[in-house]
């Protein structure tokens, strides 16, 4: 189960995330995304909530990296002790913005 709520402000667009980001989750984040992304300068994942984040959540981090390379800069707030060391052992942390 994963609960999205995404905050539209401007430019700038907040995506907080509560349970899990896996398989079967994914895919809802991934349309979410595509949906909002357009003019965004801003990209804030908020992780405070986050439980689990498995192979195919990373998966659509990244893709959301590649898009904001593009058109602004992405971060990810509020990451757990578990999300971390998932990033540190995937190399994610050498590519996400995370604060």
């Amino acid at each position: 189960m994963l609960n999205i709520n995404v905050k539209s402000e401007g430019e700038k667009l907040t995506v907080k995330l509560e349970g899990r980001l896996d398989t079967t989750t994914s895919p809802e984040l991934e349309s979410e995304l595509g949906k909002n992304l357009d003019g965004i300068k801003e990209l804030v994942f908020d992780f405070n909530g986050l439980e689990y984040l498995s192979s195919a959540g990373l998966r659509v981090l990244l893709n959301a990296q590649k898009t904001m390379n593009q058109q602004g800069e992405m971060k990810v707030t509020g990451v757990s002790d578990a999300v971390k060391e998932i990033f540190d052992v995937t190399g994610f942390s050498d590519i996400l913005t995370v604060v």
